[in-house]
């Protein structure tokens, strides 16, 4: 019998809150990990391991990082004791060369990846590895990396990235109001009217986002958007594409997940 391909799922990850709390946004988590096909290991891609160079967590038991502060000690006492897989972390090695994939026995699982897993699978026993984003690299690159990682849909492995493609907490609304910036709500619209776009990097306009002109005030810094390209490499021709939930939150944080397949 043929394996049934994965999706892959962009999720919008927002305040790390999301773990303790019930909301439209979790209730999207949830209700995809309680319908898609169940994977038999996830790669996760988190906007929260920024590293030069490229690294995957390779221990049999990661363990589970609270990468934040300032939130109440229920969040810090949370844990997504998910295994993790050797030999999936292995197989990436070889499936992502000629790029030199270093294998971590330190990292674990951050928030951006237990955070959302957390809610689409609550009994942590499928087997997880978390990828690492090269922040010296190019869009392009990423876009690529995603490219790499399609076969592996087709062997049951769900891609999981999280992040947010509008993500500038110095601009949030801290105080309360639900106003939302321009900017953001211009740039969200920009990366949903694009979804749908098959393209090679160069000149797929997600890829090029930064040539927006509310790019910069959007992503002051890549590494929340950066997740989405991975999860938009692995398209394939016949694979459509939704969009579980979005909205956006504090006038600057897009909650928008993105379903391949």
């Amino acid at each position: 019998m043929s394996q049934l391909r994965m999706p892959a799922l962009f999720l919008g990850h927002g305040n790390p809150m999301n773990a303790l709390e019930e909301n439209r946004y979790t209730a999207a988590w949830r209700q995809a990990g309680d319908t898609l096909p169940r994977p038999r290991a996830i790669i996760a891609v988190s906007a929260h391991w920024y590293t030069r160079g490229t690294a995957v967590t390779a221990m049999a038991q990661p363990k589970t990082i609270h990468d934040f502060g300032g939130f109440p000690q229920a969040l810090f006492d949370t844990r997504y004791p998910a295994p993790g897989s050797p030999e999936l972390a292995q197989q990436l090695v070889a499936q992502l060369a000629p790029v030199a994939v270093t294998l971590d026995h330190d990292w674990g699982l951050d928030h951006g990846s237990w955070g959302v897993l957390i809610k689409m699978y609550p009994d942590a026993d499928i087997p997880v590895v978390q990828l690492s984003i090269d922040g010296t690299r190019p869009a392009a690159w990423h876009f690529e990396m995603g490219r790499k990682l399609a076969a592996l849909r087709d062997q049951g492995v769900m891609i999981v990235a999280s992040g947010n493609v509008v993500h500038n907490l110095r601009q949030a609304h801290w105080n309360g109001s639900s106003e939302v910036y321009p900017w953001a709500s211009g740039f969200e619209q920009f990366v949903r009217d694009n979804l749908a776009v098959q393209s090679d990097a160069a000149s797929h306009p997600l890829v090029n986002f930064m040539d927006h002109p509310d790019a910069a005030l959007a992503n002051p810094t890549p590494e929340h958007y950066l997740p989405l390209l991975y999860v938009l490499g692995t398209r394939q021709p016949d694979d459509a594409i939704t969009i579980p939930v979005d909205g956006i939150e504090m006038g600057a944080i897009s909650m928008l997940s993105v379903q391949v397949g």
